[in-house]
């Protein structure tokens, strides 16, 4: 049973609610009213807590110049909080403009009791917290009881006083209402001393100072994301594939450009990929002496489009042509064994992989190396430079012709004196397998398995897999669908058991392409997810003995994070890392209510804000309000923040930032950590974004001489 004994303090008299009072009338449903000079509480009779700990609501109004009319709803069934996102329609103002010291003192005061009702309320729930986070848990119970009021008017009155915004006080705010409090009824403004008298007494000052919070919040940093020795205070994460166990280079490349944590989606590859690529992280990290923790995310029960079978394993290696078709510059190849990366101030066209060392051996600068294509052209590349990289050698070519060049193909080069040569190229990647869709075009999405056995035939429509029988379980004609983070958008004309028809309604111009394990966002549907699919539980075994922390996808409620503490309390997995993914609206909705349920357990806890799924699930123009929201409450819980998605993604792809970009990357100091998305130009990009993290703000001191601003345009 949960008890409540909150006081209200005001003029001078005390208002008490007790638990044992209410629990005589939890029966009734009539509202009594007291009276208390200017301060009036209607209480529900159903304002009690049964044997389940469930208490219905509360109704309170204070005087005629400050008001709090607010509706709580909470519910503490057995183990779990159903604490409300506090959605009152709760308003803190006054009926007109003009408001003394004591009336302000008053509505903080109001406030504050408003704050500790909140507390008392969850005082059993916060108590399951573990004990590190029971803080962080009653903050937490603070700013979100602060939140479900209106208090715009309010901080005008404090602003006109001198003092901060109460919504600046995330960290602690209790103690920046006491302070506000305690600095009003000193101030020399306060010209009724003697109505104010009668207030209580100043309250206490925390223990708790901005400093010792800022060491706590760091702390709680450290233990998720690691240390950083190098002046900076915002991780770089960087997203990596099977692509790093191509290079031997590669990993260590982005440690020494700053990056300090590597994710790996547990949606790609398998057990033996992760392993190369955890065992080389953990190397080149001792080699260097950087520390970098390894994070590994759940795939989570995510719609995708199904693998498409693989296209030819061929590659085009073409020169550069004027607008005439005229060569201007021929391609550059490099030629190597497989696995050995260009230096690094080498950009080629094309990478060939040669089989044979022997072949290598014997080219010399010079060569002329022949082939036969893929369509029977016969095509000459001429050796120009030779390279030592590590313990092999590597050549770069020239190529005056379009060739298309496929595993297997022959290499052979005749030189003075007999001299012969014979290759063989291998490894060549398959093309990427993808249908190109406009709007008007006909999408059928089928269960995984019975493309090949359509149910319906539907001329001229392009036809995709989807692994996941939710999507055809759930969806409805009329409802709308995204493919591939919203770049690709349609209605949903039709269903059938197996079958889902698609109208496209938005692609680009030239149409956009849609490949393989691409995701399907449906966010009119009610679809419902389990929380941990099989393959999540299976492979948190792996993550368990491998990572440093774990990414939990597609969190939607509070049973979800229940499911997961207890995976982890079977596998006593007390030290592991848990980031919890916030990607969807019902995500977002019930952040609070899931950091308190994570906090329950000791294991450090983090939230990404995964801004690629949360803006097509929520709409684009809500999405920086949203990031705005999840950072708020994540400071009043006091956990660390990832914030991820095209984070310089066209510095990453092409090469070249925007502007956006830039502030974009720069606005992120204020998250725990910054993610960034794989590509070929990530070297570069982890050296900028390092850069602008390091940068602070200087503010320059104007000349003596001339003090004035002046700017020419």
């Amino acid at each position: 049973m949960v008890g409540l004994d909150s006081c209200h303090l005001l003029r001078g008299k005390i208002l008490c609610f007790s638990s044992r009072s209410l629990m005589n009338n939890q029966h009734r449903n009539t509202t009594s009213s007291l009276s208390l000079n200017q301060m009036k509480i209607r209480v529900p009779r159903s304002l009690a807590f049964d044997e389940a700990g469930s208490c219905s609501r509360l109704e309170a109004t204070f005087g005629d110049n400050a008001s709090i009319e607010c509706t709580w709803s909470f519910d503490f069934p057995e183990s779990k909080v159903e604490l409300s996102h506090l959605e009152s329609e709760a308003h803190l103002s006054g009926s007109n403009g003009e408001h003394d010291t004591a009336s302000v003192i008053e509505k903080l005061n109001a406030l504050r009791s408003h704050l500790l009702a909140a507390e008392k309320w969850n005082a059993s729930q916060l108590h399951l917290s573990d004990r590190k986070y029971l803080k962080c848990a009653t903050n937490l119970t603070h700013y979100m009881a602060l939140r479900s009021l209106n208090i715009e008017q309010l901080n005008i009155h404090l602003a006109s006083l001198g003092l901060s915004s109460l919504d600046n006080n995330n960290l602690d705010v209790l103690a920046g209402l006491n302070a506000s409090i305690n600095l009003l009824m000193n101030s020399p403004y306060n010209d009724q001393k003697a109505v104010t008298e009668s207030l209580p007494n100043a309250y206490p000052k925390s223990k708790s100072t901005k400093k010792n919070d800022k060491e706590r919040v760091f702390s709680y940093k450290e233990s998720l994301l690691g240390k950083l020795d190098d002046g900076r205070s915002t991780h770089i994460m960087v997203t990596v594939g099977e692509e790093a166990t191509l290079s031997e280079t590669f990993i260590t490349d982005i440690i020494k450009a700053g990056t300090s944590i590597i994710r790996i989606n547990c949606a790609h590859g398998d057990p033996s990929i992760w392993g190369e690529i955890i065992k080389r992280v953990r190397r080149a990290s001792q080699m260097l002496e950087m520390p970098c923790r390894v994070h590994m995310d759940l795939a989570g029960p995510k719609l995708r489009t199904g693998t498409l079978k693989p296209g030819p394993c061929v590659m085009k290696v073409s020169p550069k042509k004027d607008a005439y078709g005229k060569v201007v510059s021929p391609a550059m190849v490099w030629l190597s064994l497989t696995g050995t990366e260009p230096p690094a101030h080498v950009s080629p066209d094309a990478t060939i992989s040669i089989q044979d060392q022997d072949f290598l051996a014997g080219l010399q600068i010079g060569d002329s190396v022949r082939l036969c294509d893929a369509r029977g052209k016969k095509r000459r590349l001429r050796i120009t430079k030779e390279f030592n990289v590590f313990s092999s050698t590597g050549f770069v070519a020239e190529c005056f012709d379009t060739a298309y060049i496929e595993s297997g193909t022959e290499l052979y080069v005749k030189g003075n004196k007999g001299r012969r040569l014979v290759g063989r190229v291998v490894d060549v990647p398959p093309k990427e397998s993808f249908v190109r869709l406009k709007v008007g075009d006909l999408l059928v999405i089928t269960r995984e398995g019975s493309l090949d056995k359509p149910s319906v035939t539907v001329p001229g429509a392009h036809r995709l897999t989807c692994p996941s029988g939710y999507l055809f379980d759930s969806v409805k004609p009329g409802e709308t669908i995204g493919f591939d983070d919203g770049k690709i958008w349609g209605v949903i004309k039709g269903t059938s058991p197996s079958e889902v028809i698609v109208s496209i309604t938005h692609a680009g111009p030239k149409g956009t392409k849609l490949g393989s394990e691409k995701s399907i966002n449906i966010p009119q549907s009610d679809i419902r997810f389990k929380g941990l699919t099989s393959k999540d539980i299976k492979d948190l075994e792996y993550v368990a003995s491998h990572a440093d922390m774990v990414g939990i996808s597609f969190i939607r409620d509070v049973h979800d994070i229940t499911v997961l503490r207890q995976e982890l309390k079977k596998r006593k997995l007390d030290d592991l890392g848990i980031v919890l993914k916030i990607e969807t609206e019902s995500g977002f909705k019930n952040l609070s209510l899931i950091l308190l349920e994570a906090m329950k357990c000791s294991n450090p806890v983090g939230v990404m804000i995964a801004r690629g799924d949360l803006a097509v699930e929520c709409g684009w123009e809500r999405l920086a309000n949203i990031q705005e929201e999840i950072l708020s409450i994540c400071k009043a819980a006091r956990v660390p923040v990832i914030m991820a998605t095209q984070v310089l993604e066209s510095l990453v792809k092409s090469g070249v930032p925007t502007r956006a970009e830039i502030t974009d990357a720069a606005n992120a100091r204020r998250a725990s950590c910054v993610m960034l998305n794989k590509g070929k130009n990530i070297v570069e990009a982890v050296s900028m974004l390092d850069t602008i993290l390091h940068t602070k703000l200087i503010y320059k001191k104007p000349d003596s001489e001339n003090p004035h601003c002046s700017a020419s345009h």
